[in-house]
């Protein structure tokens, strides 16, 4: 099946993604065009514009992960507000899709909101990306500069904290530095995959439990 993006129609089989050469208002007639459709994923660089279409893989992972946080978050008692999906649009300059993302630090600035003003309101203080199609990239964010980005990526979780010379790779996370993240996403996954997502993250929060 081909890749289809006219004035009537968008569609891109799974794991398609398209680079096409756009401007700002371009990429906002797409957005429309799309309405309040989840898929094709959109993206916008200044003068290029991406549609991917993702896997069922995607998204199962990006839910594991997410759920991961949240357990993580309520045992560490930490408030939070969580988004997906979400359009972050600085105009000219990038508009993307994070899989999910979460206000940590900064939940109470969001907190009740409907809309969020980019460039106004801070961003998020936690983005989470897969990254099964190469079409993620941590610099997407630079412009935002959103304090920790997570990408999954096939060999496994790659940690980004924003520097002003850019985006760096660490071993732990800011928001939970006494936990091996990568050892509690591969045995969830392992669970998700011999049983169900549910059983994973009950496990988890067992197990945490029993920590206490």
């Amino acid at each position: 099946m081909f890749a289809v993006v006219t004035p009537e129609k968008i569609h891109l089989p799974p794991g398609a993604i398209l680079r096409l050469p756009g401007s700002w208002e371009d990429y906002q007639k797409l957005v429309e065009q799309l309405g309040d459709r989840s898929i094709p994923r959109i993206k916008y660089r200044p003068g290029e514009i991406l549609l991917m279409s993702p896997l069922l893989e995607h998204g199962r992972k990006t839910h594991i992960i997410a759920d991961v946080v949240k357990v993580l978050l309520d045992y560490l008692e930490q408030d939070y507000e969580a988004f997906t999906p979400i359009t972050m649009d600085l105009p000219e300059i990038r508009g993307i899709e994070p899989d999910y993302c979460f206000y940590i630090d900064n939940w109470a600035a969001v907190a009740g909101k409907s809309r969020i003003n980019w460039g106004v309101d801070p961003s998020p203080d936690l983005v989470i990306e897969i990254d099964v199609t190469t079409y993620t990239d941590v610099n997407d964010y630079l412009p935002y500069k959103v304090p920790e980005v997570w990408i999954y990526k096939r060999k496994g979780l790659v940690i980004y904290n924003y520097r002003e010379e850019g985006y760096e790779v660490v071993n732990n996370s800011c928001y939970f530095p006494m936990i091996n993240l990568s050892e509690i996403l591969v045995e969830c996954f392992r669970v998700a995959g011999d049983r169900n997502t549910s059983t994973a993250i009950r496990n988890l929060r067992l197990n945490l439990a029993n920590q206490k």
